[in-house]
């Protein structure tokens, strides 16, 4: 009987090998666990043997998986390279190009750019998706996405990373609060506060925890939630509530008078927006102006996220 592989079957089976969970698959694919399940049946059932051992936290490789898992990595890098070649073969730039990004510098950066392509580059298509950190670091790992752009708690040293902005954070509130008055705040004064906060065990939570250990007090925390939209719909709906955040995510709500917030002090507390391509593979002549086009765009911002507008006072 002949094997019925497809590339987008091996996709999915280093997808569920990097996160250990067909459940986090699912979610982050937008679907439901039981498809996942099947699919990955039904390429064990053609691969003669188990891939995946159920475990009580979800599932690990076997023996058998990591071999084909190594075996996987080789051939798909090859067909990456192949398919490079190929496109970059072609006189007219075109294809689709994969872009990861955190929700809060999805706009206006990705609308413009995609401004761009429709003007100079019309058969290049755009493929944005949207996720966490973690996530779209696990996606330019298992190919995923062909580029992520990030916030970082370092600035870049690698060649397959650059960096786009540098951002302050800031304490942010309803515009009553009383710690938000001055333009900046001291970390030392988040204590005792009730904070809005990420959930554990995310790295910026932990960063904003161990700050707190090393000035002698706890963050305080009245709910955890990883969603920047409910941090900032909570702070809308409980006045006397604060939270930690970036100014690109608040900028809107600043602008309407909806929150106010003051720049974190004694230490800044400093993060790094960076463009992130795969460690192995080549980029596509699509990916490579892409590329380009994000590192000139906020390049000519300033080296922000957003263009200024005249008569606006500037936040960050």
């Amino acid at each position: 009987m002949q094997m019925q592989f497809q590339i987008q079957d091996f996709r999915l089976f280093l997808e569920v090998a990097e996160l250990g969970s067909f459940t986090k698959v699912a979610a982050r694919r937008q679907t439901v666990q039981s498809h996942i399940s099947r699919q990955i049946s039904a390429l064990e059932k053609e691969c003669g043997s188990p891939l995946f051992r159920r475990t009580g936290r979800g599932v690990a490789l076997t023996e058998f998986g990591q071999h084909v898992e190594r075996r996987v990595r080789l051939w798909l890098n090859g067909c990456d390279e192949l398919f490079a070649e190929i496109r970059q073969a072609s006189t007219v730039p075109m294809g689709e190009v994969r872009i990861g990004v955190l929700p809060s510098v999805a706009h206006p950066l990705m609308s413009h750019v995609f401004s761009r392509l429709r003007q100079d580059y019309p058969r290049i298509v755009l493929n944005v998706r949207e996720g966490q950190g973690g996530e779209l670091d696990a996606m330019l790992d298992t190919g995923g996405v062909d580029m992520a752009v990030l916030f970082r708690f370092d600035p870049p040293r690698g060649q397959d990373e650059v960096l786009l902005a540098t951002v302050d954070t800031y304490l942010v509130s309803s515009p009553g609060a009383a710690r938000t008055r001055g333009e900046t705040v001291g970390f030392k004064m988040l204590e005792d506060l009730p904070l809005v906060l990420p959930r554990r065990p995310a790295h910026w939570r932990a960063i904003l925890d161990e700050t707190a250990r090393s000035q002698g007090f706890h963050l305080q925390a009245v709910i955890d939630a990883d969603s920047l939209r409910l941090q900032k719909q909570v702070l809308l709906d409980q006045p006397n509530l604060y939270a930690l955040l970036g100014p690109f995510s608040i900028d809107e709500e600043l602008r309407q008078g909806k929150l106010r917030a003051a720049k974190l002090v004694t230490p800044e507390l400093k993060r790094y927006v960076t463009l992130a391509h795969p460690k192995w593979g080549q980029l596509t002549q699509a990916s490579r102006i892409v590329s380009r086009l994000i590192r000139e765009t906020v390049q000519s911002w300033g080296g922000q996220l957003k263009p200024s507008v005249p008569g606006e006072p500037a936040l960050f």
